[in-house]
């Protein structure tokens, strides 16, 4: 196992972080570690938590879509500790355990619906093409109206920083 390249900051342990730790905390219910980690810039941190809980917390984009493309950015980029993170959000989502296990494995499960799968497509084109091809994004834009479009393309690249970061800087627990 790969040491993380940073010390993550202990909770309480910067007078000047109170305010900052407190909104986490009200958002997320704990500090985790990538947070921790983050806390090690507090303008970074700051907006970290503006544009993920806008995201996750605020958007109107369905959760279980939402939570699809999280899981398979985390498996295509090799983030652990993010796949592991948002299982339970997923859950909740009403992602089925297979589902969640194939993504797990690497692979899109048949028994996702088709805009399940579509969203997928876009957030495979994202992550690994950079680019997408504009037939796909008419297919997808044929299914989501301007705002959740937003979101949707807004959330898969977010998350994409997201497991770049926890990669780059070895978080995984």
């Amino acid at each position: 196992m790969n040491t993380m390249r940073l010390n993550p900051v202990e909770p309480g342990s910067r007078p000047e972080l109170a305010e900052l730790e407190r909104r986490i905390l009200q958002e997320r219910g704990r500090i985790p570690t990538l947070y921790r980690v983050l806390l090690n810039s507090a303008p970074l941190a700051q907006g970290w938590e503006a544009l993920f809980t806008a995201i996750r917390n605020r958007a109107s984009l369905p959760a279980r879509l939402r939570e699809l493309a999280i899981l398979r950015i985390a498996g295509l980029n090799r983030a652990r500790y993010e796949f592991d993170a948002h299982v339970p959000y997923a859950r909740k989502a009403g992602v089925s355990d297979e589902a969640i296990a194939a993504l797990g494995n690497g692979i899109v499960s048949g028994a996702l619906a088709p805009l399940d799968r579509l969203v997928l497509e876009l957030t495979d084109a994202m992550t690994r093409d950079i680019e997408v091809p504009d037939a796909l994004f008419e297919r997808v834009r044929e299914h989501f109206d301007a705002e959740k479009l937003v979101e949707l393309v807004a959330t898969i690249a977010a998350y994409n920083m997201v497991s770049r970061f926890l990669v780059a800087m070895r978080i995984e627990g």
